[in-house]
């Protein structure tokens, strides 16, 4: 009990002592006397009476009157005698005790407040200040449950193309006769903008709402010839603005909410599809984002991250390391023409068609299984992509998924298999953290495809591919707070082909490989330079027109023509 709350009792004790109450037989002059006069021995600890036991109700109580304010008599003979009878004039010499001592202690404070009269001033005028601070941004916040974080990106940086490759199909400028005309080899200066307005009603949910805009979309970032240098950073939302950038577009929202013990929720109009998983895409090459196949988990189909509508439900078990979940994203959802394939009526043509749920929605389906330690990580997934779901790749990759808006395909899906996973060392040190993953993917078409992408027509009844990657991240890398990072991978590439015209392993595989090292100047900026080289990112288009054939059919023969692709750009990171 606080002395001010002791100071609270004494006039109901006082009050005891009442004239009027006071009985004859219950007065003991001479115990009275004697506790006043010393007979009875003051203690300093509770240990000290003999006949007094933890076990006592009172123990504490007592404990904290003799140990703090030293107010409690004994006995001469050691004890305390707790179960005796207590008269009034002995109460009232007991409590007269302990306020001496709380008047003690009282002035014993009120010398500490002169001394340091000028401090605590100093620290009033503090105090107030801040809170008419506090008063201020309440008045002027939009919102008492939403923060705001937000990132910008700016890239400058360029693309250099290497080879002997002809350029036969004039696509990229007039000359005909050597390698590709380098109308994307030149200095670019770009940004892409973030901002995140999260949302939190409960404390444990989040709704979140993404702006993002970015002029990415006529840099060498991402253009052909190649569309594997495509960065992280490169938004190019184009929303039918003729210069192919500068708008400011919803790129998140959703909501994620718990929805039981260990069960999380999330639904949206507008999410990845790897924002509805448990383990997201389980990789932690994070420490800065150069080429956007680096972001994958080693699959860009399993882990494709299709923007869209959906719903995502996941479950993890408190105090286990395991989580399970699936998510349903649709590309199409807010297409309100179903089921549209692309035949022409004498009115109007049936175009790229949408909605949810059906063989047009433009859509995956995600399970994911893992496991997640102190340090690592482990997780499976399997994906189902219907027709139109980008998946990062070579060029005949991205030609062999089936297609909504091809009514010649006659439809068809992508099934895909991912295996990735991640370890950390618990220490920053010389040992970097490592994440790999390895994605498989199988084809599927409901009528026979006729592909001409590789010279004559090849009518294909499946195919498959694969893809994976290794990245390595090394914090405080020679300075605290700075980063060095590198990965090499093979994005996804054609293994091999099933139909009448062509059966057999396709020579269509890459590498890719980056390293970057990221200055963190302060706590809200960062530099990092980087570098990327794609060694062969037209895959089996690599040939010229007149050998893809054969290098189809005959497992790689080539007639040696090359095209290589480097990279390099310095980005800086503003966040705020």
């Amino acid at each position: 009990m606080k002395p001010f709350q002791r100071l609270l009792i004494a006039p109901a004790m006082a009050g005891m002592l009442s004239p009027a109450l006071v009985q004859a037989k219950e007065l003991n002059l001479n115990a009275i006397e004697g506790y006043t006069a010393g007979s009875q021995e003051q203690v300093t600890s509770i240990n000290q009476f003999s006949d007094v036991r933890p076990t006592d109700w009172a123990f504490q109580a007592l404990s904290n009157l003799i140990e703090r304010y030293g107010c409690v008599a004994g006995y001469p003979n050691g004890t305390f005698k707790g179960s005796q009878a207590l008269t009034r004039y002995e109460a009232a010499a007991l409590l007269n005790s302990c306020l001496d001592r709380i008047s003690e202690v009282t002035d014993e404070l009120k010398r500490l407040l002169q001394e340091f009269e000028k401090e605590l001033a100093v620290l009033r005028g503090r105090v107030d200040g801040i809170e008419a601070k506090v008063g201020e941004l309440e008045a002027s916040q939009f919102s008492t449950t939403t923060k705001l974080r937000a990132d910008t990106r700016w890239v400058l940086g360029g693309i250099s193309y290497s080879g002997n490759q002809r350029n036969g199909d004039n696509t990229y400028g007039p000359d005909s006769r050597g390698a590709f005309v380098q109308l994307k080899d030149a200095l670019t200066f770009n940004y892409d903008v973030r901002l995140n307005f999260d949302t939190s009603f409960t404390g444990k949910d989040l709704l979140r709402t993404q702006l993002r805009a970015g002029n990415f979309r006529d840099s060498g970032f991402g253009a052909e010839p190649t569309r594997l240098t495509q960065l992280e950073a490169g938004f190019e939302e184009n929303v039918g603005n003729a210069d192919g950038g500068d708008v400011v577009a919803i790129n998140r929202l959703y909501y994620r909410f718990p929805i039981g013990s260990g069960i999380t929720a999330v639904v949206g109009p507008r999410f990845a599809s790897d924002e509805g998983l448990p383990f997201g895409y389980p990789s932690v090459y994070k420490a800065d984002q150069i080429l956007r196949f680096f972001q994958h988990a080693g699959s860009p189909a399993a882990y494709n991250r299709l923007l869209g509508s959906g719903a995502g439900l996941w479950w993890r078990p408190a105090k286990t390391g395991f989580a399970f979940g699936g998510t349903y994203v649709s590309g199409n959802a807010d297409n309100g023409q179903p089921n549209g394939n692309g035949n022409t009526t004498s009115s109007y043509t049936l175009g790229p068609s949408g909605g949810i749920g059906n063989s047009a929605s433009q859509q995956t389906g995600i399970l994911q299984l893992g496991y997640q330690g102190k340090n690592w990580n482990l997780t499976g997934a399997y994906a189902y992509n219907s027709a139109g779901v980008p998946v990062l790749g070579t060029p005949f990759s991205q030609s062999l998924q089936p297609n909504i808006y091809n009514a010649a395909t006659g439809g068809g899906h992508l099934s895909s298999w991912s295996l990735a996973g991640w370890w950390e060392p618990i220490d920053t040190g010389w040992f970097p953290s490592i994440s790999a993953g390895w994605g498989y993917n199988t084809y599927s078409y409901t009528g026979r495809v006729a592909n001409s992408l590789v010279g004559p027509s090849l009518d294909l009844d499946s195919a498959a591919s694969q893809s994976w990657y290794v990245g390595l991240n090394w914090k405080d890398a020679f300075i605290k707070g700075n980063a060095l990072g590198f990965a090499i991978g093979q994005p996804t590439f054609i293994t091999s082909v099933s139909g009448d015209s062509a059966s057999g392993d396709v020579a269509d595989g890459q590498f890719a490989l980056e390293a970057f090292y990221k200055f963190q100047l302060t706590d809200n900026i960062a530099v990092t330079p980087a570098i990327f080289w794609l060694s062969r990112p037209r895959g089996v288009l690599t040939s010229s027109s007149a050998g893809v054939r054969s290098a189809l059919l005959d497992a790689g023969v080539s007639d040696g023509d090359t095209f290589g692709t480097f990279g390099g750009l310095v980005q800086t990171t503003f966040r705020f």
